[in-house]
């Protein structure tokens, strides 16, 4: 009986879509009301994420594999932003332990 409950429900790319949406509202939010420069950036790579799901989704839904290329070059430019962002944002919190994002705009020049 459990087994054949389980089986009825099957997940639909509408719900990669919504889950995707409600992962970007997290990120947007967090980017938003968060102001620490290490929370921020997790948030923006939870909403590089979200696109991805949205991109293979969609690649699934239309059976073309355009979605996927596009996921992997996202997340090659994620990896090198990860690098960059992430060894600046950890020497900055390293000298200063309250750092925020107002504080790292002063950086601009």
């Amino acid at each position: 009986m459990i087994g054949m409950i389980a089986a009825a429900v099957v997940p639909t790319t509408t719900w990669y879509l919504v889950l995707a949406a409600g992962l970007f509202a997290i990120g947007m939010i967090g980017v938003l009301v968060r102001r620490n420069p290490l929370i921020m950036f997790m948030c923006i790579e939870l909403m590089l994420n979200a696109v991805n799901l949205t991109f293979v989704a969609l690649a699934t839904e239309l059976t073309d594999i355009d979605g996927q290329t596009a996921v992997f070059f996202v997340l090659v430019v994620a990896a090198a932003e990860v690098v960059v962002g992430l060894g600046i944002i950890v020497s900055i919190m390293r000298r200063r332990q309250q750092a925020t994002a107002d504080d790292l705009a002063a950086l601009k020049g």
